[in-house]
């Protein structure tokens, strides 16, 4: 195994409860990359992005809570950024680092941008992957459709099948690709039955809080003053173009990069996407 699996002990208003992680590369090599999924996903989605980047970082690709191998909150009210963002500062804390760099899809960008926003941030370099200060409300209405929805396979075969189906702007994957994200994401029950890992609660606060229009985070946004890099599927419905190239303009005047034939979001499974976040993390 070319990873090493840990946890750590976070804290809500309702308990306590563990985190988990994968860690790549030199355990005590003080350059460490954070690599954080989105909404319905899990760390291991950061596998082959991971690799390529652990002879030049320790890289921590943790499970958001209520996901993967991580504990379910209490309260499905806490499914919130501001939970996240609280995680992260505990991870890093136990990472014994004063700075990271951070690598966020979708959700996992939002709680980077979030972080990066605080006075006294510890992310150093940002790649935003997918996502923005502008959330669509199309995007809203395609993820409120599934999230949260628990269904269950008779098969692996048919979860296999559904992912392909709900995950298909990831792009044009190969067989082992999809079986890959698949197999990460799903579990066999008591039941014999498949399922998806993750807390189907997480969509609690996502529906509790839905309002019919985009959701705007410019002043957030405006406020980030770390390198960034705002990396965009071309054929995306979360990221508008008109959004993503605006993000090259405002706040930290991010660089930009797009992605042919991918929607939301790219998954940096290939050697061309993944050069992508080579090429901004590792230049001086």
């Amino acid at each position: 195994m070319e990873y090493r699996q840990q946890q750590v002990q976070c804290i809500s208003p309702s308990g306590l409860h563990r985190m988990a992680y994968t860690e790549w590369g030199d355990p005590h090599n003080p350059r460490v990359l954070v690599c954080v999924h989105g909404l319905t996903r899990n760390g291991r989605d950061f596998d082959a992005l991971a690799k390529a980047m652990s002879g030049h970082y320790r890289v921590v690709c943790p499970d958001v809570v209520g996901r993967g191998k991580s504990a379910h909150l209490r309260n499905p009210a806490g499914y919130q950024v501001p939970q996240y963002v609280a995680d992260m500062v505990t991870l890093i804390a136990r990472l014994g680092v004063e700075r990271v760099d951070w690598v966020g899809t979708s959700m996992g960008g939002l709680i980077g941008i979030a972080l990066a926003a605080q006075e006294g941030t510890p992310i150093g370099k940002l790649l935003l992957n997918d996502v923005g200060p502008i959330i669509t409300v199309d995007s809203l209405h395609r993820i409120a459709a599934y999230v949260g929805a628990d269904p269950t396979w008779a098969t692996f075969a048919d979860a296999l099948a559904y992912v392909k189906l709900i995950s298909a702007p990831f792009g044009n994957l190969s067989e082992a690709e999809w079986w890959f994200l698949t197999e990460n994401t799903v579990a066999q029950r008591a039941d014999g039955r498949w399922g998806f890992l993750y807390d189907p609660a997480i969509a609690a606060p996502f529906k509790a809080t839905f309002v019919d229009k985009d959701i705007d985070l410019w002043p957030i946004y405006e406020q980030l003053r770390c390198p960034t890099l705002v990396v965009r599927g071309a054929q995306s419905d979360l990221l508008p173009r008109e959004t993503w190239q605006q993000m090259g303009a405002r706040g930290p005047r991010a660089q930009l990069a797009e992605i042919p034939d991918v929607g939301h979001a790219p998954m940096f499974l290939n050697e061309a996407q993944i050069s992508v976040a080579r090429d901004f993390l590792l230049k001086p």
